[in-house]
């Protein structure tokens, strides 16, 4: 599309983001959800919580997140879950609400999206898989509300080999093994305990999610040795229409772990079992039972397996992959962007289509997918981030810098304008180093918004701030931009004076610009 009309659309946006924005601050969450932002509404949702004897539901999500959309579209509006959220104390944290990313640290929850079962007194019983299959969240839902045990008891059971109830079994083979921040399973032995744990489990359809788990774990094969009876077990589960709809979400999310730790790059065993694992995925992804997120997931899967047999140069630059699946791609993506009406299944689908349309070589399709969609999502800055790291791709650098700059001007509430202002600094040190003022000015900008937000030192925020605090030091690595260093040092200075020093708060702002931190790197969902 020619730059003006872009720049049009662009424009346009203004007019459309008061609408956008108030669907971006709803919920879609059943009435009786309570909202907490503060330790004070979390203290009445706990006393309410022991005073009716019921469990706590808690889900952290933002607005923009694909997969807190795709669960406001798949399971926040199904009866069953609403009933059963009935009989709990279901509370939303929204992290950008004032005073919400102090509760993310308090309750440890990081990436978006959480759900945290926690009993009235507190502790946690499980954080339940929100890239799951409904079906299995409601499963573990049932769970809490019959009074089980928390993970971390059950899992200790389980790798002390225990004997569990039924439901103990469901919540060790489908709860992510993480509680409190940190993890029940070291990274290390995961495959080798789901292995241990596939073996013994009560029935089928545990023991093959627990091998998948097994297989997914392994690194290349360095945590679990894969041998021709486990190479028959993923096989058999590939070729039962029934097994694969079951553990979809793990087959699809773990589609190239799962092949290279089954077998050797370059092998005529990978080509055969890529051929069986791309035929379960057509199937999926031609399975109306699936919601359109899952099911362009599904067609992601098959791309990926795809790339597998393209040389690793291929990786950041133009991929040719067969025509018929690069049409295929095509023809599932108009269809979606045509057919779906609901703001929250679009700003699902529709981010990760583009993802898809790039990673099967179709840039440009890309492109005019997300410039099409900025006035029909509720959070266009999350599409104007895609459209910056397109244009980065391609090598257009300026185009790159503009879109990140609209997205972080777009962006809306105080955590995420952090995190897009971060972003949007770290591409500036990236791609245009030499540019010292709009680097300085971009820091500035940044460092103020954070003097405005109350939970700015808190959480996601402060590890935003952290990563733009490494971008900088990176950037000065050399010492030719001490005067700017110098200047947002005192810049920062009467922000980090005014923080409480009980909690970090006041640490982690004086060290944001340390000589000693480096550059870090990555982003969260």
């Amino acid at each position: 599309m020619p730059r003006p009309a872009i720049l049009l659309r662009v424009a346009a946006l203004a007019a459309a983001l008061v609408c956008a924005n108030a669907l971006a601050q709803g919920s879609s969450l059943p009435g009786h959800w309570a909202v907490a932002a503060a330790d004070a509404d979390i203290e009445r949702v706990f006393a309410r919580a022991a005073a009716e004897r019921k469990p706590v539901l808690l889900y952290w999500g933002a607005s923009w997140c694909p997969p807190c959309n795709r669960l406001k579209a798949t399971l926040f509006n199904r009866h069953d879950f609403i009933e059963q959220s009935r009989a709990l104390v279901a509370v939303h944290v929204d992290g950008d609400r004032p005073g919400a990313q102090r509760l993310g640290a308090r309750f440890k929850v990081r990436g978006y999206p959480t759900l945290v079962l926690l009993a009235a007194d507190g502790r946690e019983i499980a954080r339940l898989p929100g890239e799951a299959e409904p079906e299995q969240v409601v499963a573990l839902l049932r769970q809490g509300l019959a009074g089980g045990r928390a993970a971390r008891d059950v899992i200790a059971d389980a790798r002390a080999g225990r004997p569990l109830s039924p439901s103990e079994w469901q919540l060790v083979a489908f709860d992510p093994w993480e509680a409190d921040g940190g993890s029940l399973v070291p990274d290390a032995e995961r495959a080798a305990l789901a292995a241990r744990l596939a073996a013994a489990a009560p029935d089928a359809r545990l023991a093959q999610r627990l091998w998948l788990r097994a297989v997914a774990d392994s690194d290349d094969g360095k945590g679990l040795r894969a041998d021709d009876a486990l190479r028959a077990r993923v096989g058999a589960l590939l070729a039962d229409p029934a097994a694969a709809r079951a553990q979809a979400d793990l087959l699809v999310q773990h589609a190239r772990e799962i092949v290279r730790a089954l077998a050797d790059e370059g092998s005529t065993e990978r080509d055969a079992l890529v051929q069986r694992y791309d035929a379960a995925l057509r199937r999926l992804v031609a399975d109306a039972t699936l919601s359109r997120a899952d099911r362009v997931l599904a067609l992601l899967a098959r791309v990926e397996l795809a790339r597998l047999a393209l040389p690793p140069e291929h990786d950041g630059g133009t991929v040719r992959l067969p025509a018929a699946l690069r049409e295929e791609v095509r023809r599932h993506v108009e269809r979606d962007d045509r057919e779906i009406v609901d703001g929250y299944e679009r700003q699902a689908v529709i981010t990760t289509a583009a993802y898809l349309l790039g990673r099967a070589g179709l840039a440009a399709d890309a492109d005019a997918l997300l410039v099409a969609n900025l006035q029909r999502s509720h959070s266009p800055y999350y599409l104007m981030s895609q459209l910056a790291g397109n244009a980065k791709r391609r090598g257009d650098k300026a185009e790159a810098l503009r879109w990140s700059e609209q997205a972080w001007t777009a962006s809306v509430g105080p955590a995420t304008r952090l995190q897009w202002g971060a972003s949007h600094l770290a591409q500036l040190v990236e791609l245009a180093p030499d540019d010292a003022s709009r680097v300085e000015a971009a820091a500035s900008r940044l460092f103020g918004e954070a003097a405005q937000d109350a939970s700015a030192f808190y959480g996601r925020s402060l590890r935003s701030l952290q990563r733009a605090g490494g971008q900088l030091l990176a950037w000065n690595l050399d010492g030719r931009h001490d005067a700017a260093i110098a200047r947002l040092r005192a810049q920062l200075a009467p922000v980090c004076a005014k923080l409480p020093d009980a909690d970090g708060q006041r640490e982690g702002c004086r060290g944001l610009l340390q000589a000693s931190r480096r550059a870090a790197g990555g982003g969260e969902s």
